[in-house]
């Protein structure tokens, strides 16, 4: 699936926000360019797959925005070869973006419904390196680390510091920090021995970290 005129435009405008903030990792930028997003947003929100506000999916999620998205897979800086786990899924595009950057990829979701079409629409792109799973990733998924990047799309009201020995010597964890009903700050965790150094990449807010799995949906 090929961009359109409008899409084009839109995707131009989208890296002049980025560039205008220091963004413009030449690799991260032909990864999103390569990964039809259309194709992960409702017919219905199409027109507004790039732009930098939330659009709504299937089981009452949403997808990030755009600007959003490309600050926090900056942040992650994935290198080639490198083992990634990411908790909540939604509609599948960042794992597909980071599957072109990355060695594996880990993706967890409580509905099953979102994983379903995740994986439909990996294979329609023939992306073979992403593993899309229905599970609890409040926690992570300790028993197939350790990772090299770590990424959660929900917030956590405090730091989760049984993350630390899911990662790799150095490696790096983004997440969602701060009050369920507020403004919570999207942090970068790097691993340096057994405690987190922390760096803010931005404000956000994002639902608060669910369990367990959604039973019907």
């Amino acid at each position: 699936m090929t961009m359109d005129a409008s899409d084009r435009e839109k995707f131009a405008a989208f890296l002049l926000r980025m560039r205008s903030i220091g963004l413009d990792n030449r690799d991260l930028i032909a990864a999103i360019e390569a990964t039809p997003r259309s194709a992960f947003v409702p017919a219905q929100w199409r027109s507004e797959a790039w732009s930098d506000r939330m659009v709504p999916i299937e089981c009452g999620e949403a997808i990030e925005g755009i600007d959003l998205q490309m600050r926090v897979l900056a942040a992650l800086a994935i290198e080639p070869g490198q083992r990634v786990l990411e908790v909540g899924t939604g509609s599948g595009y960042t794992a597909a973006v980071m599957a072109r950057l990355a060695g594996r990829v880990l993706t967890l979701d409580r509905f099953k419904t979102l994983v379903e079409l995740a994986r439909q629409r990996n294979e329609a792109l023939g992306i073979t390196n992403v593993i899309v799973r229905q599970a609890d990733g409040t926690h992570g998924a300790p028993a197939e680390g350790p990772f090299d990047r770590i990424v959660v799309w929900a917030a956590y009201e405090t730091l989760p510091r049984g993350f630390v020995d899911q990662l790799s010597s150095g490696g790096v964890m983004v997440a969602p920090i701060g009050p369920a009903e507020g403004v919570q700050v999207m942090e970068k965790l790097t691993k340096l021995g057994s405690r987190f150094e922390r760096e803010a990449v931005t404000q956000v807010r994002l639902q608060p970290i669910a369990s367990a799995v959604a039973a019907a949906i």
